[in-house]
């Protein structure tokens, strides 16, 4: 065993355990809202690499429905952002609101403070309040007047843009971006899941008929698991390769970033935790790759109707794995 892999050890009872939570939270979403085994498969990975998820869809395909059916599965607080052009950073993150009785100021936490936040239409709201977004994305806490404020644990932001509308709108930074660890696109369900969600959904809202099949704590040790399956140096070296193979090709003006791979490796201990294994494989990289690495590619200009997501699977197609 390598020096650097070590310390990094999961049991076989921590195995199982968190392989039964991934299945029983995939099942409680099922019950909640009609999408592919893909994006649920996706969504609980990013769950588990403590990863944020950014959903670009079209209204009405069940984007609000799926974060709250994750919060209600494992009965963590939930918050949501619906983003404007006026929403300030205050608004998002609290602010210091001064108390005349006591004399002295006090901190009121924002919406960002609860475990499932839900950010909607996060481009709509202005640059300023997007930036807000970064330490609390990054860094899990927050900056008010020089004092710093830590966010509850677990986090996890799932924000929500329409890939159509554009009026009003801002397009996300490169920086905000390169925070999220996946995106997602739920798409249309197929006729016959669209008929059985008319049908399951036509007496009410079912998420809150879900019952919790799990808490923080049971997710948190779930996350510390993900965190110790082994990844090689061979493998370290197969994912700085395909960041390099992004940056090289003419097509694109900026490649994925060093957070990239970070953030590609985590989740692909994630999916091999999930999978019942305790060391990841290239096959995990390679199956989460165009979710982690397509929405961080500048494509150049004389490409930019290019599909990033092919360039991602030609990188991984060029690269052999070791």
């Amino acid at each position: 065993m390598e020096p650097a892999d070590a310390a990094q050890h999961v049991a076989g009872a921590e195995v199982a355990s968190a392989v039964a939570l991934g299945r029983a939270v995939a099942a409680n979403l099922r019950q909640a809202v009609e999408v592919r085994d893909d994006v649920i498969d996706d969504l609980v990975v990013a769950l588990f690499a403590e990863g944020h998820i950014l959903i670009e869809d079209l209204p009405g395909v069940g984007k609000t429905t799926l974060a709250r059916a994750l919060a209600q599965s494992l009965d963590l607080e939930f918050a949501r952002v619906q983003c404007t052009a006026d929403l300030l950073p205050a608004d998002v993150v609290g602010t210091n609101i001064f108390n005349q009785r006591e004399d002295r100021f006090e901190f009121r936490p924002g919406p960002i403070f609860s475990n499932v936040v839900l950010v909607d239409e996060v481009n709509r709201a202005s640059p300023k309040t997007q930036s807000g977004l970064l330490e609390c994305m990054q860094e899990r806490r927050v900056t008010v007047d020089i004092h710093t404020h830590e966010l509850a644990r677990p986090f996890l932001v799932i924000a929500t843009q329409n890939p159509v509308e554009y009026e009003g709108t801002y397009p996300l930074p490169e920086a905000q971006v390169d925070r999220f660890m996946i995106r997602l696109s739920l798409g249309y369900p197929s006729a016959e899941g669209e008929a059985n969600m008319l049908h399951r959904h036509e007496m009410g809202d079912r998420v809150d008929a879900l019952r919790p099949v799990a808490d923080a704590a049971a997710l948190l040790e779930a996350q510390q698991a993900a965190s110790r399956v082994r990844a090689s140096a061979a493998l370290r070296d197969y994912v700085v390769a395909l960041l390099r193979r992004t940056r090289d090709d003419r097509r694109v003006e900026l490649g994925a970033s060093p957070r990239s791979g970070l953030l590609l490796l985590r989740a692909a201990k994630a999916r091999a935790l999930l999978a019942g294994r305790d060391h990841a494989l290239p096959d995990d990289v390679q199956a989460l790759a165009p979710a982690v690495l397509s929405h961080r590619l500048v494509l150049a200009p004389d490409t930019i109707d290019q599909d990033a997501s092919a360039i991602v699977a030609d990188a991984i197609a060029a690269t052999p794995a070791r």
